[in-house]
């Protein structure tokens, strides 16, 4: 068995992970949640065997490097970064009906990397630029972040829905089983000085790594700027609720724009805009 086919097992565990939770989301029955979350954990260590499995299949065809450098790899571990984050909130916060609404990330993404004719799957030889001890560094700390945020997003939709439903009386029902506005306001924070701490991490890396590179620390390249645009999103989210008190609705859309952020300088400016990391989209 290949780690392609380990992937396989893993999106497919997530969808039926995600399925679960949803379950649990409408019907308000604690067993499909449970069920959920046994999924979600059985497909994250199947991930884990399977990325460790492609790291090892790339020594043995004589490239040897980590399966972080295209857009296949970098899937995978965005994936199972927002596993593994999600995991990580509800064993410590007894949150599992929001893995409805986190789970799917990493089954979309997953199914994306594995059924789209624009990535290829294949392990190919690092490009120079790529050839160097930040790789690790740099695209861990920025999926660590990447997957956080992802689950900030779902906590900012999340928190809209329910504070709509307590204006509807008819829909108080169906979102019952949400946690209350005043917890899913103190996760979204927590989650995003989570994530905003990677990212930090991220684009300093990355720019010792440029520099390393390109001999400059940066250039202005679109997937720079686009970080950068990111970075201040939430600089400004989280400044805004330090001085100013923001929470709630304010702080909700900010988590939905700052992944939406995140999104474009993860997929639109590899597809849409050329620069240093076009080799990203492959």
């Amino acid at each position: 068995m290949d780690s392609s086919q380990l992937f396989g097992i893993t999106m497919i565990a997530y969808l039926l992970s995600s399925a679960f939770y949803l379950a649990l989301f409408i019907f308000r029955n604690s067993t499909p949640g449970f069920i959920g979350m046994l999924l979600a954990a059985a497909g994250l260590l199947i991930q884990t065997v399977g990325i460790g499995l492609r790291w090892y299949e790339s020594y043995q065809i004589g490239i040897g490097h980590a399966p972080l450098t295209n857009m296949y790899e970098s899937l995978v571990f965005f994936s199972w970064c927002t596993a593994l984050f999600y995991l990580a909130m509800e064993l410590k916060y007894k949150t599992r009906v929001i893995g409805a609404f986190v789970m799917p990330f990493a089954f979309i993404a997953l199914a994306y990397a594995s059924f789209s004719d624009r990535i290829n799957d294949q392990i190919s030889p690092l490009i120079p630029a790529l050839q160097s001890n930040w790789l690790i560094a740099h695209v861990v700390t920025c999926f660590i972040g990447y997957g956080a945020f992802a689950v900030a997003g779902s906590l900012g939709m999340i928190y809209l829905l329910k504070k709509s439903a307590g204006d509807k009386p008819a829909q108080e029902g169906l979102f019952s089983s949400l946690p209350e506005l005043k917890i899913i306001d103190d996760l979204t924070h927590k989650t995003i000085i989570f994530g905003f701490m990677w990212l930090s991490a991220g684009i300093i890396t990355g720019a010792i790594w440029a520099n390393e590179a390109w001999g400059t620390y940066w250039s202005w390249d679109p997937k720079e700027t686009w970080s950068i645009i990111t970075w201040f999103v939430y600089a400004l989210t989280l400044h805004a609720r330090f001085t100013r008190g923001w929470s709630g609705t304010r702080i909700a859309w900010l988590a939905i724009i700052g992944f939406v952020a995140v999104f474009f300088t993860y997929f639109g400016v590899n597809f849409l805009l050329s620069g240093l990391h076009s080799y990203g989209s492959s």
